[in-house]
């Protein structure tokens, strides 16, 4: 009798047919067959429901998979560059072999490298993949020429989303005419450095519109550091053939140096083999200071001002190297006890720093994982509070967040000029102002992981719900976040508290208002002239609010609500008023005009008229804080005239 060949298992009705599809590794479509076999099979309502709960939760899972397996397939692309580093014998080899990787990682068409000629004062192109016109891999750019003389000019990434349309570097007919050739559209450029130094430029591109993530562009920024290193590296090798042919009548000299190289050798496969079985910073510095014979210790942080990226540098007795990523510093590799450092010795320090930084942006990836999950459920208590408390609890409980416990809503913000003061803002201002956004959100991240707390990127700032510990108040704990934050980003961080949630999992509709009125204080702040504080709403009373204006109240007055009052002095009506019981009553028209003693349209007309008055955004928390204020203001100023 013939065996019956294997069939795929049929899902069932069963939540645990998911395990099965996540074991397999099924595709996204096959995760919708036991819905609609269950509810083919007339399975009822209930069990529906779970189905459709435990195919989402399986659908995250696999995601998170996923998202796993490409950052070790980074992770390994750049664990063979590095081993091809350590073994270099052909330089082409070595870059091809990054360009392709990059290529691979980055999922795109095309990716090309490409050098500077310091003699013609250009770049050309070196290596490229995925090419297929001539007239492409011959070109040369001049500097600040397209975008890849751009970057070789300026030492920064670019990208584009369409080269074509894009304004912002020059084109010219050579060029253009390439890059129509090729088809390119989407292009990212990051530079190779050596020290300082312009070297070349890597390329990733597309023949489609694409954006690039800022994950992407470190990642094609780390390659790019490893083609320098392997550039350098050459360079180094040719001049040490050079040096041994001089140095063949002096035997002498070789002997002495014999054992530095032979330290070298051994640092860089020991570097090597921590990083292939996944050891720690640390690991690197205990290695690194057995065979340099000194202490090597990592500092994260700023570097110090006089570290220079790429390069050793000695300060006092001490040696430094730069560990960074990218463009980004992430800290330092410091050598106490030996500071007479030969420049073997010194190489073999920046190797490791180099290997240290792609052991942080393993550690980085995963947290910054655990961080985005985080942000997502601090995103869905402020914007979905409506949704299953039991599973708020457990995703909560995931991350050893404890929403049984009183927590505190934290509004941060970096105290810099509201950007949309400016009708024209220079885009280098706003460039800078987003790169602040994501170094408040990374810290303020981190401190809600090491506080058990949450923390989201939320309105040109970052909101933090944390724990109120034993003793502690809310004033308090914002002092501590604003004094934290701003150590840590060397910046002026101001903090707005809110009153304490005593239960998050029994109140999770509590969060949004006690969001909102973070914010009211945060603005407070702000209004106050404190910047880099912290401060709960509780502190900030009107008589504050008073206080922080006494020196320009009619112009602060005449600023916020002038075109309502001149309106009323001019028409003989009564919008101050109006406005003045729509903020007592809640901003309610309802309760408005039962305290004035007038129809509900009648309210609404009025409010209609305030709005033109004073704009589309008047009732916004920030501008409906200063409307209120200089309502009182201007209360005050009557009664005193009186």
């Amino acid at each position: 009798m013939s065996e019956e060949p294997l069939r795929e298992p049929e899902p069932s009705a069963d939540p645990a047919a998911y395990l099965g599809l996540l074991a397999r590794g099924a595709a996204v479509e096959a995760y919708d067959r036991p819905v609609l076999l269950a509810r083919a099979g007339g399975a009822g309502p209930d069990v529906l429901t779970a189905l459709e709960h435990a195919k989402q939760l399986a659908l995250r899972v696999r995601a998170e998979l996923e998202g796993r397996r490409r950052r070790e397939a980074e992770l390994s692309a750049l664990f063979e560059t590095a081993h091809d580093l350590a073994g270099l014998r052909d330089l082409d080899a070595v870059l091809r072999a990054i360009v392709q990787r990059a290529r691979s990682l980055l999922g795109t068409e095309v990716a090309y490298l490409s050098l500077n000629d310091p003699a013609a004062g250009d770049t050309y192109m070196r290596v490229t993949e995925g090419s297929v016109s001539a007239r492409f891999q011959q070109l040369r750019l001049g500097m600040g020429e397209g975008l890849g003389g751009l970057v070789a000019q300026t030492a920064r990434p670019y990208v584009t989303e369409s080269y074509f349309d894009d304004e912002r570097f020059q084109h010219t007919r050579a060029i253009d005419s390439g890059v129509r050739d090729e088809g390119l559209v989407a292009i990212l450029g990051v530079p190779l450095m050596l020290g300082s130094q312009v070297i070349g430029v890597l390329f990733a591109a597309d023949r489609r519109a694409r954006v690039f993530e800022r994950e992407q562009v470190a990642l094609l920024g780390s390659f790019a550091a490893h083609a320098a290193v392997a550039i350098d590296t050459a360079n180094l090798l040719a001049e040490t053939r050079s040096a041994l042919a001089e140095l063949e009548r002096a035997n002498g000299i070789i002997r002495a140096h014999s054992g530095v190289i032979e330290r070298a050798s051994e640092v860089h496969d020991r570097l090597t083999e921590l990083v292939l079985r996944g050891g720690g910073v640390h690991d690197v510095a205990a290695a690194l200071s057995e065979v340099l014979d000194g202490s090597v210790e990592f500092t994260e942080g700023p570097l110090p001002a006089e570290c220079v990226d790429g390069h050793a540098t000695r300060r006092g007795d001490e040696w430094v190297a730069a560990v960074s990523a990218g463009g980004e510093a992430l800290g330092a590799l410091v050598l106490r006890g030996h500071p007479d450092l030969d420049p073997v010795d010194q190489r073999t320090l920046e190797r490791a720093a180099m290997v240290t930084s792609l052991l942080l942006l393993a550690r980085r990836s995963a947290g910054e994982a655990e961080q985005r999950v985080r942000g997502e459920l601090l995103d869905d208590l402020l914007d979905a509070p409506e949704r299953d408390r039991r599973l708020l609890r457990e995703r909560a409980a995931r991350l050893s967040a404890d929403f049984d416990a009183p927590h505190v809503v934290l509004a941060a913000r970096i105290d810099r000029p509201d950007p949309h003061v400016d009708p024209h803002p220079d885009p280098h201002v706003t460039e800078r102002e987003s790169a602040d956004r994501r170094r408040l959100w990374s810290a303020a991240s981190h401190l809600a992981a090491t506080r058990r707390g949450l923390a989201s990127a939320r309105d040109g700032g970052t909101v933090l719900l944390l724990p109120l510990g034993p003793g502690d108040t809310a004033a308090e704990l914002a002092r501590q976040t604003a004094k934290h934050l701003g150590g840590t980003l060397r910046e002026p961080v101001t903090v707005g508290a809110s009153s304490p949630v005593d239960a998050p999992a029994a109140r999770p509709g509590a969060i949004a208002p006690a969001y909102a009125e973070a914010r009211r204080c945060l603005d407070a702040l702000r209004l106050l002239g404190r910047p880099g504080e912290g401060a709960a709403a509780s502190e900030l009373g009107f008589l504050g609010l008073l206080l922080a204006d006494t020196r320009d109240i009619t112009g602060f007055v005449t600023r916020t609500i002038g075109e309502v009052v001149a309106y009323d002095r001019s028409r003989g009506t009564d919008l101050v008023r109006t406005l003045d019981a729509y903020f007592a009553s809640g901003m309610s028209p309802v309760r408005t005009k039962d305290e004035l003693h007038v129809h509900v349209n009648t309210v609404a007309q009025r409010l209609e008229r305030i709005g033109r008055l004073l704009g589309p955004d008047w009732q916004s928390p920030p501008r409906a804080l200063e409307i209120q204020l200089a309502l009182r203001l201007h209360a005050m100023s009557a009664a005193v005239a009186r």
